[in-house]
C-alpha cells in the first residue's frame, strides 16, 4: 500500500506539472481570430476604421463591401484579391468592411493567418468546415520573390486545383503591394524572372474579385488629408502638407491619416 500511495503522489504531482489543455477555440463568439499555425487566438474587438473614413477608394469600398455581405448572407461569394500602392488602406479597407457588415450581423468573422502558418490552412479549413458561420481568411502583404515562391505555389494550388474541397462559407482575402501581380505584358528577363511573373499571373487569375489601388496623385492626396480635417474644423496649407508627402516618399492615404494626425495633435484635437 505505500509503494501504491507513493506512485499515486508521483502521479499527481505529475499532472500538476503538465500543461492544461488549451480550450477548443468558440468560433461563434468573436469579430475576429488570428490564426497562429496549430490553434487561434481571438480578437474580442476587431480594430477598423469606419468604412466612410476611408477616403480615395470608393470603388474599392463597395466592391469588397458587397462581398462581405454576400458572404455574411449565405450567398455565392468570390475570393479577393487586393493589390498596388502602398499605403492606399488595403488592409484597413478589409478590415472596415468586415466590421461594418458585422454591424448588421454577426454571421461573419474575419480570421487573419500569421505569417508562416499557410502550410497548417488545411487543417484551419477543417476546423471551420463545420463551423455554422461564414469566415473570411486574410492574408495579409503576400510576399514575392524566390523566398516567398514556394507560398505563392501552395496558396494558388489551396485556392483552385486541391483535391479537398473548401467550403462556400469559407472565403479569402490577399493583398499584396506588388503591381506586377496583375500585369501581363511580355517583357524580356531572365528565365526566373518570367517564371516568377508567370507565376503570380497564375496566382492572380484565381480570384474572382481584383481591386487595384493606385498611387494618388496630388488632387485625390490633398482632397483625402481634406476629408480628415473637415470634421475637426481644421485646414491645412497645401504646401505643408506636400512636403510632408515628400518626406515620406509616397502620396497615398496613410501619408494623409498621419499628416491629419499631426495637424489634430497641435490642435489638441483627438482624430
Amino acid at each position: 500500500m505505500e509503494d501504491g500511495g507513493a506512485l499515486e503522489r508521483i502521479a499527481a504531482a505529475l499532472e500538476r506539472l503538465a500543461p492544461v489543455a488549451a480550450p477548443p477555440t468558440d468560433w461563434l463568439a468573436h469579430p475576429a481570430y488570428v490564426w497562429e499555425g496549430e490553434r487561434a487566438r481571438t480578437v474580442p474587438v476587431l480594430d477598423a476604421l469606419p468604412l466612410e473614413a476611408l477616403h480615395g477608394i470608393e470603388a474599392q469600398k463597395v466592391g469588397l463591401r458587397n462581398l462581405c455581405a454576400r458572404l455574411a448572407s449565405g450567398a455565392a461569394a468570390h475570393d479577393a484579391l487586393l493589390w498596388g500602392a502602398r499605403g492606399m488602406g488595403k488592409s484597413a479597407l478589409v478590415r472596415a468592411c468586415v466590421a461594418d457588415v458585422q454591424r448588421e450581423t454577426q454571421n461573419l468573422a474575419l480570421v487573419q493567418l500569421a505569417p508562416g502558418t499557410l502550410p497548417t490552412f488545411p487543417a484551419l479549413i477543417a476546423e471551420l468546415a463545420g463551423v455554422s458561420r461564414a469566415f473570411l481568411l486574410f492574408i495579409d502583404d503576400l510576399g514575392f520573390g524566390a523566398e516567398a515562391r514556394a507560398e505563392m505555389l501552395a496558396l494558388r494550388s489551396l485556392l483552385e486545383g486541391g483535391i479537398a474541397p473548401r467550403p462556400p462559407h469559407i472565403r479569402l482575402v490577399v493583398t499584396a503591394n506588388r503591381r506586377g501581380i496583375v500585369e501581363r505584358q511580355d517583357t524580356s528577363g531572365a528565365i526566373h524572372e518570367r517564371d516568377e511573373r508567370d507565376d503570380a499571373l497564375a496566382l492572380a487569375d484565381r480570384f474572382g474579385l481584383s481591386l487595384g489601388f493606385h498611387p494618388a496623385d496630388k488632387d485625390t492626396y490633398l482632397a483625402i488629408l481634406g476629408a480628415y480635417l473637415a470634421p475637426l474644423g481644421l485646414g491645412f496649407d497645401a504646401e505643408e502638407a506636400m512636403a510632408f508627402a515628400i518626406q515620406r516618399g509616397n502620396r497615398s492615404g496613410r501619408t494623409a491619416l498621419q499628416f491629419a494626425t499631426e495637424l489634430a495633435g497641435r490642435a489638441g484635437k483627438r482624430l
